[in-house]
């Protein structure tokens, strides 16, 4: 899963970085009586943790205030500045210079930008540098979010060594790489909000138009019966259209199954049985929105044999251990198990293809991965049985 390979590899990089500064800050000379100790290590990924936080949120104002401070300790310098490309957003330490004047170096240029200061030269460091260095020694680097300059990061000391600038870069690398985590949370976010709009717009016209139908013919005949029946319809489109997040808890879910279940079985009277059995302690367990109606509705759709021949589906949720399992199964005529295999290859976006299957399956191997995907088991004549397996503890970036 994609989001899950980017944590990891986001640690892994946190990790080396720790390793890497700590040598290099342990190269640095230090202050007059500071003493190195065997715990630079842990410092260095302790000051990187305490800062990725704030970066993984984006690059604004409230983001490198939060961050600038750990990144000051982290490089032990004077002072640290974050910009963007158009203003300085933060920074920690006596910063008496325009930061964004010496960051502007930086930014045009795309690449790491040296100042030795007034006190130890007036001379520029760059055709593009300003006129006059900073009050004291500065190195600068550029932010990039693919490939592009988003601001940069300034460090200020009084004496500017290889080492430092080293340092500096390197850090300078790893704040981009959260930004660009960040970004990828972000158009992940983005598309899943996207495909929770294109999920609601999939709910199938022909339900509503048979719901409303079914409830229409009890106007005359049974208006308390009409009047039930349209409350249902009500909570059932209250749930389903309603701005939600991208999880709900099982419990929730299961109460929209049931809505979902009485209007049918109001359209199809004794032809439609259903039975559902749930144990209760799964009850809170969070559940992607939207993932079990779809497998009722295509048990229905799948499982009636004909007119006049009665159908069953039961719904069965248990308690795995740190799963929750659960089986939407029918007594219908069943499929071809190639037929279900081309339902869950469908396109989801498909124009007119419902919340089918193929959408619900989708979606649990881009949450979870690919070994959560729905198992179908059919056969002609046997009926039909669907799998679903959800973890019970929610991975931190969902």
């Amino acid at each position: 899963m994609l989001t899950t390979a980017c944590v990891a590899l986001s640690s892994l990089l946190t990790f080396l970085l720790g390793l890497v500064l700590a040598r290099l800050l342990w190269c640095r000379p230090a202050p007059p009586g500071e003493h190195r100790t065997d715990d630079a290590t842990f410092t260095a990924l302790h000051l990187a943790a305490m800062a990725a936080p704030a970066l993984r949120a984006g690059l604004d104002r409230d983001s490198a205030r939060r961050a600038v401070r750990h990144l000051r300790l982290l490089l032990g310098t004077r002072a640290v500045a974050i910009t963007s490309t158009e203003a300085a957003l933060a920074w920690e330490g006596p910063c008496t210079d325009d930061v964004l004047t010496y960051a502007r170096a930086a930014l045009a240029a795309g690449r790491t930008q040296v100042f030795p200061g007034r006190a130890r030269g007036s001379e520029r460091a760059d055709e593009e540098a300003p006129d006059h260095g900073p009050e004291h020694g500065a190195v600068v680097v550029p932010l990039t979010v693919d490939g592009t300059v988003v601001g940069a990061l300034a460090a200020y000391d009084d004496e500017v060594s290889a080492a430092l600038v080293r340092t500096v870069t390197e850090v300078g690398r790893w704040v981009s790489g959260q930004l660009e985590l960040a970004e990828l949370d972000g158009s992940r976010r983005r598309a899943l909000e996207a495909e929770m709009r294109a999920l609601r717009a999939q709910i199938s016209p022909h339900f509503v138009y048979n719901a409303l139908t079914t409830i229409a013919s009890f106007v005359r005949t049974d208006p308390s019966r009409a009047r039930e029946l349209l409350l249902d319809f009500a909570d059932f489109s209250r749930y389903a259209l309603r701005r939600a997040h991208d999880f709900t808890t099982l419990a929730d879910e299961l109460t929209c199954v049931d809505r979902y279940l009485l209007l049918e079985r109001a359209r199809f009277g004794d032809k439609l049985r259903f039975s559902m059995q749930v144990a209760p302690e799964v009850l809170p367990v969070l559940v992607p929105f939207l993932c079990l109606q779809p497998l009722v509705e295509n048990a229905i759709k799948h499982g009636m044999r004909g007119p006049g021949t009665p159908g069953e589906v039961r719904v069965v949720v248990r308690d795995a251990g740190p799963e929750a399992h659960i089986t939407v199964e029918d007594d219908g005529a069943g499929m071809d198990p190639e037929c279900a295999r081309r339902m869950l290859d469908e396109d989801p976006a498909r124009e007119g293809s419902g919340i089918g299957l193929a959408n619900v399956d989708l979606r649990m191997r881009q949450i979870y991965g690919d070994g959560y995907g729905l198992v179908v088991e059919t056969a002609l004549g046997a009926g039909t049985k669907v799998r679903l397996r959800v973890p019970k503890s929610q991975l931190s970036s969902l």
